[in-house]
């Protein structure tokens, strides 16, 4: 498991230099955003293939890895075309200046990303390297389900407020229909989901202490490039979202106050 994890390491290495190399050349860093689902097909993908026999479980998390993995990254991709440099990165860009920050974004956010990469996919390194045997448990089910609902919430809040955005007439206004009316930020609760489904397949595999990788996607979701980044952005772009936050749960999907 830790030659895997090590294998794994070098792999992802080499992959986020490679795109820091074309970041500079383009001069936009948000290109690591449109990697980060593909990083974790990558890595999944190579555990599977190097840690034994195809048994359902691994051929099952190959299947829901990439579907998630895949269709993050398309995604972002799309959403990105045309659009530069994400604002975030534009701001440190200007806070460390352009002379420096080419080589500072290396380890600021190439080599960090990939770090974070390495350790939230733990779920997945234990759940193949430690399943033995053919089959499936009824934690493999549970499993199963916990990633179906997290799929439907991030997948279906992505989709909702792309369709939001492309009406004009939206702009400046705050979406509270479908997903949006329970939580403010259904995607970002999809996405914690779905990786706490992959912890409950690596404690299907009989592997406890690898689900610190869930818990670790769980608090960068809410904590530090999800849910706080975008609410402080939101609450001085939008005057009405003041009202919004009185009325619907932050995270967790709950019936609106009246």
């Amino acid at each position: 498991m830790f030659t895997l994890f090590l294998q794994a390491f070098l792999i992802i290495f080499i992959l986020v230099t490679l795109l820091w190399v074309f970041s500079v050349i383009i001069t936009n860093v948000s290109i690591v955003d449109v990697f980060w689902g593909m990083g974790f097909v990558i890595v999944n993908a190579f555990y599977i293939t190097y840690s034994g026999d195809f048994f359902t479980r691994k051929l099952l998390l190959l299947v829901l890895v990439s579907l998630w993995g895949l269709r993050l990254s398309i995604y972002l991709g799309w959403r990105n075309i045309g659009k530069g440099e994400d604002f975030r990165y534009q701001e440190f860009r200007k806070n460390y200046g352009p002379e420096r920050y080419w080589w500072f974004s290396y380890f600021q956010v190439f080599l960090l990303q990939g770090a974070l990469i390495l350790f939230v996919s733990l779920p997945l390194l234990a759940a193949n390297s430690n399943t033995v045997s053919d089959g499936l448990t009824w934690i493999d089910y549970l499993g199963i389900l916990v990633f179906i609902i997290g799929f439907i919430f991030e997948a279906g809040g992505d989709y909702q407020l792309a369709k939001f955005k492309q009406n004009t007439f939206n702009k400046g206004k705050v979406l509270n229909t479908g997903f949006w009316k329970y939580t403010r930020h259904p995607n970002y609760f999809g996405d914690a989901t779905v990786w706490f489904s992959f912890g409950i397949f690596s404690i299907a595999a009989g592997s406890y202490w690898p689900v610190i990788g869930s818990i670790a996607m769980c608090l960068i979701i809410i904590k530090v490039s999800g849910v706080s980044l975008l609410e402080k952005s939101l609450k001085d772009t939008k005057p009405q979202y003041q009202e919004y936050i009185k009325k619907t749960s932050a995270f967790l999907p709950w019936i609106p106050k009246k």
